[in-house]
């Protein structure tokens, strides 16, 4: 990830905070601070598809979060002093999380629609939709994941040995 050239190019990234399940991101989000970068994670919004892009201050602001219902770290409802990325300059890239995926970008979350909502926001932003690369392991690409009209394909999926 760190090598990747759409990460080294970007200036502003969004990535989430993994759960036990996931691609640990822990690692790429210090090094998104240390190289410069700045770096967003989502807020979901709960019983609805509405998800923020938050700005962190630093690696070590992880430790400041509040966990949901669902066990994922997230910016509190009334923390209203960060950064949202699209009323600011938007995002270069998102790091995208997932639990199946197949080798046409399409990707199965966990049902709610976050990303594929959030995206749609992005593509109104006058920087345009940012480049989405999904981490994953190799066990979660499939011959075919199923896809509605208003998924959004990623662009790209990194995986072990892809």
């Amino acid at each position: 990830v760190i090598g990747h050239p759409k990460y080294q190019d970007s200036k502003r990234i969004a990535i989430f905070l993994s759960m036990p399940d996931e691609i640990q991101t822990e690692e790429i989000i210090k090094d998104i601070f240390k190289q410069g970068k700045e770096c967003f994670i989502p807020r979901y919004k709960p019983q609805s598809n509405h998800m923020d892009m938050l700005k962190l201050s630093s690696a070590e602001d992880i430790s400041s979060l509040t966990l949901t219902s669902w066990n994922i770290l997230q910016p509190s409802d009334d923390d209203s002093a960060r950064e949202e990325a699209l009323a600011g300059g938007g995002l270069d890239l998102i790091f995208m999380p997932g639990l199946g995926f197949d080798k046409n970008g399409n990707r199965l979350g966990r049902g709610k629609g976050y990303y594929d909502t959030y995206l749609e926001r992005c593509m109104k932003h006058p920087s345009g939709k940012p480049y989405t690369i999904a981490l994953a392991f190799r066990e979660q690409i499939c011959e075919l994941v199923p896809a509605a009209e208003n998924d959004v394909q990623v662009d790209e999926i990194l995986y072990e040995d892809s």
